[in-house]
């Protein structure tokens, strides 16, 4: 996914997602009084940022206990460093990428972390009917989001690179091998990467005593606890209109538990072409952009892998469809749907059964 991050203010009352490609605002009265958000004085809350998988990173924790912040921040940047060194589909010696370049059908060595990813990606693919696929990569290329050139391919070239797409293709061997059963097979990890790193970052401040914290990587997050004056985190969803920067949903944190917010959605990322609107997100049973009214999904769930890979199956589905798999699936999401100029709320059961937190 894109992710633009607007200028940096002061301390962070308030974040703000966009939905379908998050910013995050940390400045007061962008939106509201200063009244209705929390007051930008908390100096105890310590803050610290960086680029990393081709967005930017923002963290804010705070403790009781004395802590080393620049042990933190590095510790922090060595750890995307690594994942980035796995994951990153950007970088020709990545783990993934050698993959992807040997074109040949035996096992190969990824790494349990990877394993562990197309495995949460497998279950993701079934129960979105392979909607959402991590073998999309030709797809994308094809379209020229890579190089943000649109391209729209004829029906014979489409369905050529159709061939090379496919979960079912694609076998987990044990906890660190996989095997393509097709040479050219590529893997994308970007849908799912983001998620993943947001939960390796929050488990590391933890194994360091830190248990009040905001994690942010290029919009999608996780919080744990409160802030200082024992106020909760919150958390705000702007609105899914090209240009737009007005709130849609202010979310309250719980402050018992780890919670990540992963929102995904079609507008960040797009061509407009000849009146036809081109999404990023890619439909892999067609290969086609996505072309329903849904615009912006928002998975809220204790594990920020299974959220990433999530709001984008469920932004794939479409509305309908989406709902009965979140229902299914007992994954508490947010849908808004784009009606000429009406935005359209609704929301899963298990959201509507989601407790210690508001949405409104």
């Amino acid at each position: 996914m894109t992710i633009k991050i607007l200028q940096k203010m002061n301390p962070v009352p308030l974040l703000r997602i966009r939905a379908g490609g998050p910013r995050l605002f940390t400045g007061c009265g962008l939106i509201f009084s200063i009244s209705l958000l929390l007051a930008c004085t908390e100096p105890t809350v310590q803050k610290f940022e960086g680029a990393a998988q081709g967005t930017t990173y923002h963290i804010s924790y705070w403790s009781k206990l004395p802590m080393d912040g620049k042990d933190i921040e590095t510790s922090v940047k060595n750890e995307l460093d690594a994942i980035d060194k796995t994951l990153s589909n950007y970088r020709p010696d990545s783990v993934i990428e050698l993959f992807n370049s040997a074109e040949n059908t035996e096992s190969q060595v990824v790494g349990n972390e990877i394993v562990s990813l197309v495995r949460v990606a497998q279950v993701v693919h079934k129960a979105s009917q392979g909607c959402y696929d991590l073998t999309f990569k030709p797809l994308f290329e094809l379209w020229g989001f890579r190089k943000d050139e649109l391209a729209i391919p004829n029906d014979q070239t489409l369905l050529k690179t159709l061939s090379q797409i496919g979960m079912d293709k694609l076998e987990v061997v044990d906890d660190t091998h996989l095997r393509k059963k097709q040479a050219d097979l590529k893997v994308d990890l970007s849908s799912i990467a983001q998620g993943y790193s947001v939960g390796k970052i929050s488990k590391l401040l933890e194994q360091k005593g830190i248990s009040d914290y905001l994690v942010e990587i290029g919009g999608e997050l996780q919080t744990r606890g409160q802030k200082p004056n024992s106020e909760a985190w919150r958390i705000a969803l702007e609105k899914p209109l090209p240009g737009e920067q007005r709130m849609q949903k202010v979310i309250t944190m719980p402050k018992d538990s780890p919670l990540s917010i992963m929102t995904a959605g079609t507008y960040n990322h797009y061509f407009d072409f000849q009146g036809q609107r081109y999404s990023h997100i890619l439909d892999a049973r067609t290969g086609r952009p996505i072309s329903h009214d849904l615009v912006s999904v928002t998975v809220i769930h204790d594990d920020p892998t299974i959220a990433d890979a999530w709001d984008t199956a469920l932004l794939c589905l479409g509305q309908s469809e989406g709902m009965k798999a979140a229902n299914t699936a007992k994954i508490p999401a947010f849908f808004i749907q784009q009606q000429g100029d009406k935005l359209i709320e609704s929301r899963s059961d298990a959201l509507n059964a989601l407790t210690g937190i508001t949405l409104n």
